[in-house]
């Protein structure tokens, strides 16, 4: 069980507008061996190749997650109850040099890896998975449950090789996922050539494009999805432009035609069971959503993948 001095501030007696914000108003702690899971944001946005933004959302969703209490209305998993989880802060950055930032990352992430505390973040682009994998698949590869409009496995993007949409490739290549257990859900939009996203399909990756989704529905692509991850460890990544922008503006690269929140939620809940070691949450991009729906929607989803670590670091107590 928990320890009660992690558990997060009450909103039915301290109302949710007092003090600081926190992720889901979590005490804020810096990464210690006494917690389980560390909320954490990577406020890192220069490996875009277009628009910028998602540097800020860390602190949107830490405002916006206000929100969230502190049981599950589905499953009935009260994370605080099974587990020590706290808001970590941000990893460092450099934002004018691009390698020390990676390293950085990188670091940061191994060090909560040291400490067996499994991180659920909010970025920051979607160069941010590399690093990250990088320190937590450093035992070996991983099975990864990614949600996107884009495959992310090209070579290079502007002559460079680590960027926003480069991350699976690099993954591959470095031996940090296993092919054989990835589901990539709800690609779309136009490409840069027919065969852009060939790579995946060549590796043998469980690719399901938002056409496909569609014409299978949702409780039969949940079926792949679990049957591709099995119950082994698993990373889950999330880029916001996966979903619909109708529901989520707030993003550098808006694709038409997505999942709806409450698919990915009710994806998301299907994990139980499986080992999942982290996740992120990339491409929130803020300042292009006035209306803050987008941040409410990522600190919803940061629920949601909360509850599901919580319930497996409880299941393998």
């Amino acid at each position: 069980m928990a320890d009660p001095k992690f558990e997060p501030v009450d909103a039915a007696v301290v109302p949710r507008f007092a003090d600081v914000a926190t992720f889901m108003r979590t005490m804020r702690v810096d990464a210690t061996e006494e917690l389980d899971i560390g909320l954490v944001g990577v406020p890192f946005d220069i490996g875009l190749n277009y628009r910028s933004g998602p540097r800020e959302a860390p602190g949107a969703v830490r405002q916006a997650s206000r929100l969230i209490r502190n049981a599950h209305p589905t499953t009935g998993v009260q994370p605080y109850k099974l587990c020590n989880i706290a808001d970590i802060g941000d990893a460092p950055i450099n934002p004018l040099n691009f390698d020390a930032s990676i390293q950085q990352i990188q670091d940061f992430f191994a060090g909560l890896k040291a400490m067996n505390i499994r991180p659920v973040t909010i970025g920051g682009d979607h160069t941010i998975p590399t690093p990250i994998l990088r320190a937590l698949a450093s035992d070996g590869p991983v099975g990864i449950l990614q949600i996107d409009s884009h495959a992310d496995v090209m070579d290079t993007m502007c002559g460079t090789k680590i960027n926003h949409a480069t991350f699976m490739r690099r993954a591959i290549e470095e031996n940090l996922i296993d092919p054989k257990r990835v589901v990539q859900l709800g690609l779309r939009g136009s490409r840069f050539a027919p065969d852009d996203i060939q790579y995946g399909y060549d590796q043998g990756f469980t690719m399901l494009p938002f056409d496909d989704y569609e014409d299978m529905g949702r409780a039969a692509a949940i079926e792949t999805i679990k049957a591709t991850l099995g119950t082994g460890p698993t990373y889950v990544t999330i880029d916001i432009d996966g979903l619909d922008p109708s529901y989520c503006p707030g993003t550098a690269v808006p694709e038409i035609g997505g999942l709806t929140p409450r698919d990915c939620q009710v994806i998301i809940r299907s994990l139980m069971g499986v080992d999942v070691i982290g996740a992120d949450i990339c491409e929130v991009a803020p300042c292009y959503d006035p209306t803050g729906i987008t941040s409410i929607t990522a600190a919803n989803l940061m629920f949601e993948l909360t509850c599901i670590i919580a319930d497996a670091i409880n299941n393998r107590r």
